[in-house]
C-alpha cells in the first residue's frame, strides 16, 4: 500500500541493552527511507530535517515511545509533525493510529500509554544494566544461598544439604530416591519437580540465568562442579528414556526387559513362601493365551550379565561413535578464543577506542557464548567409552556391584533387554543405547 501523494518514511529506535536493530523490511509498507537509531537518536534529528524539506505524508513508527526519552520531548514531535502535516501511524501499539487531530479525552489517554510504556522500559533498562554487571536477578535467592552484596554467597546452613542432593542422585541415578533421601535425612520436603528444577538449575552450576533465558557463566561459587553437573545432565537424558518411576526402582533390571514373543514389557513381581522371598519377571500385559511364563529374576539377571560382557566391547568397537575427542577440542578453542576477546576488552577501554558501555555489552555477549559452548561440551559423551567398555565386559566387576549400582551401569549402556522364548527355554538379546 502506498499513498497518492507525498512519501512513506519510517523511523526505529532500538535500545542496546535490551534489542538489536530490527530489519528494515518489517513495515508491510512500501517505504521511501527507513532512519534506525540505536543508544542515540540523530537519525530522529535527519528525519525531522528531511520532512521539512522533502514532501511526506505519512510516517511509521512501531511504539510512539520510540520518539523521544520524555513525554515532552514526544510532545513536541507529535507537534511539529501536525505542522507539517505528516500522519503518524504506529505499527505495533494498541494506540493505532495518531491523526494530527485528536479530541483531548483520546489526546490524554495517548499520553498516559506512553508514559505507561516508558516506565516499563525503564524496569527493563534497569533490569539489563544489572545483567551487564552480572548482578543476580531479583527475587530470593536459591536455597543453599543468599544474597551478598552483588552476588549469590553460600549458605552454610542449607548449602551441605543441595550437595547432599546432588551427591545422592550422582550415586544412584534416582530423581524420586533423591527426594525422599532429603525428606528422611534432613526434614527436607520438596517436590521431584523441585528436585528436577535443582538438577537443571545454572545457579547451583556457578552461572547466572536471566528470565530471558541467557545465562553468564561462573559468577559465584558453585554447589555442582562442571564435571558432575555433566554427569547430572547424562543421567536424566537416560532416565528420560525409561518407564515412569522405574529409575528409582530398587532392582537393576527395573524397566529394561521386554518380551520378543508378546511385545510386553516385563515387571518384577515378589513372592513370599515360607518365609522366603522370591522374584519373577512377568509380562505387564500379555494378549496370548496361554499367557508367556514368567521368568526368576535371578537367572535373568546372570544371563544380562554374561550377555553383556560378550557384547559390549564388538559393539562399542562397531558403533558409529563421533570423534568426542575431536569435537571437544574445537569446543574448548571456541571457548578459548572467546576469552581472548574478553581480556582484550579493558584495554580497548583504556585506549579509547570502546566506551565502558559497547565494552559491557560486548563483554556480556561473549560471556553468553561461553556458556552456551559449554552446555554443549556438557552433552558430550564420554570419551574413554572404549576403556569403559573393556571394564565392564569382565563379568566380576558386575559381581562385586550392589542392586542399586548395576542399575547405573545397565542403563549408562542399555536401552532394552529382549527375552527371546524358545521350545524349552528362553534367551537374552540386548539393545544398546549407541
Amino acid at each position: 500500500m502506498t499513498p497518492a501523494l507525498g512519501q512513506v518514511f519510517a523511523y526505529t529506535y532500538s535500545d542496546p541493552l535490551l534489542e538489536v536493530v530490527p530489519d528494515a523490511s518489517i513495515w508491510g509498507w512500501e517505504v521511501d527511507r527507513v532512519y534506525q537509531d540505536q543508544g542515540t537518536r540523530q537519525q530522529l534529528q535527519q528525519l525531522l530535517q528531511d520532512c521539512r524539506t522533502e514532501s511526506v505524508a505519512y510516517l511509521l513508527v512501531r511504539h510512539l515511545n520510540e520518539l523521544g526519552d520524555s513525554l515532552t520531548a514526544i510532545r513536541a514531535i507529535l507537534a511539529e509533525l501536525e505542522t507539517l502535516q505528516i500522519q503518524l501511524i504506529t505499527t505495533e501499539d494498541a494506540i493505532g493510529l495518531a491523526e494530527p487531530s485528536i479530541c483531548p479525552s483520546d489526546l490524554m489517554q495517548l499520553f498516559q500509554t506512553i508514559q505507561t510504556q516508558q516506565q516499563r522500559q525503564q524496569l527493563r533498562r534497569g533490569h539489563a544494566r544489572n545483567r551487564l554487571k552480572a548482578l543476580p536477578p531479583p527475587g530470593r535467592a536459591p536455597y543453599g544461598y543468599r544474597r551478598g552484596k552483588d552476588r549469590y554467597a553460600l549458605d552454610r546452613s542449607t548449602a551441605p544439604v543441595v550437595k547432599d542432593f546432588f551427591d545422592h542422585f550422582l550415586l544412584y541415578g534416582s530423581l524420586r530416591g533423591s527426594v525422599r533421601y532429603l525428606q528422611k535425612k534432613y526434614s527436607k520436603k520438596i517436590s521431584v519437580s523441585t528436585g528436577k528444577r535443582w538438577l537443571t538449575s545454572p545457579v547451583y552450576r556457578g552461572d547466572l540465568a536471566y528470565q530471558n533465558g541467557e545465562v553468564l557463566p561462573d559468577t559465584h561459587v558453585p554447589i555442582l562442579s562442571r564435571e558432575e553437573a555433566a554427569q547430572v545432565d547424562r543421567l536424566l537424558r537416560r532416565n528420560q528414556r525409561m518407564p515412569s518411576r522405574t529409575a528409582s526402582a530398587p532392582r537393576s533390571l527395573s524397566g529394561l526387559v521386554a518380551c520378543e514373543t508378546c511385545g510386553s514389557a516385563m515387571k518384577i513381581s515378589r513372592v513370599v513362601r515360607n518365609q522366603q522371598e522370591y522374584l519373577y519377571l512377568r509380562p505387564v500385559a500379555c494378549p496370548r493365551q496361554p499367557l508367556c511364563r514368567s521368568l526368576p529374576y535371578q537367572q535373568v539377571l546372570e544371563a544380562t550379565i554374561q550377555q553383556i560382557c560378550a557384547d559390549l566391547p564388538p559393539a562399542v568397537s562397531n558403533a558409529a561413535i563421533p570423534d568426542v575427542d575431536g569435537i571437544q577440542q574445537g569446543l574448548t578453542a571456541q571457548m578459548t578464543a572467546k576469552q581472548a576477546v574478553l581480556d582484550q576488552l579493558p584495554r580497548l577501554v583504556e585506549t579509547g577506542v570502546l566506551d565502558e558501555e559497547t565494552a559491557s555489552l560486548r563483554a556480556y555477549k561473549v560471556r553468553t557464548e561461553i556458556a552456551a559452548i559449554r552446555t554443549k561440551l556438557a552433552q558430550l559423551p564420554p570419551v574413554n567409552l572404549k576403556t569403559i567398555a573393556q571394564l565392564v565386559s569382565i563379568p566380576q566387576f558386575w559381581l562385586d556391584l550392589s542392586e542399586a549400582e548395576r542399575r547405573f551401569y545397565f542403563r549408562e549402556f542399555i536401552q532394552q533387554i529382549k527375552i527371546l522364548r524358545l521350545d524349552q527355554s528362553w534367551a537374552i538379546a540386548l539393545v544398546f543405547i549407541f
